[in-house]
């Protein structure tokens, strides 16, 4: 073990088909108003969780939820994985704001999201 242990999985992003409807289900369920309202992309800040909408998955084209590790490191977190087995589906990147994400796929093929804020 090293001492980039990751924080938990605070972020699930979803793939949606109907953004509108998704976010009167997901306003409801969680009882607060999404934080950021975007054409593109609706999120929500509940119970110290990030829950992402994304229309039609996305540029990244989910087809299913995908949860994020929070995580100190990102760069030597995915070399600990990928040298453990897993492979890259979407290198590390910026989406802004100084957040950094990758995705990765377990030899079973579940996704698995990193996320780091710096």
């Amino acid at each position: 073990m090293t001492g980039s242990a990751p924080h938990g999985t605070k972020t699930v992003l979803h793939p949606v088909s109907d953004l509108e409807t998704a976010e009167a289900v997901y306003t409801a369920l969680l009882g607060v108003a999404p934080q950021t309202d975007e054409p593109y992309y609706v999120g929500f800040e509940a119970a110290g969780q990030h829950v992402g909408l994304l229309p039609c998955g996305g540029p990244q084209g989910l087809t299913s939820s995908l949860a994020f590790w929070h995580v100190p490191d990102i760069e030597t977190k995915v070399a600990e994985a990928t040298a453990a087995g897993a492979t890259v589906k979407e290198p590390v990147h910026d989406v802004g704001g100084g957040r950094l994400v990758a995705t990765l796929v377990d030899p079973d093929g579940n996704l698995i999201g990193l996320l780091e804020d710096r």
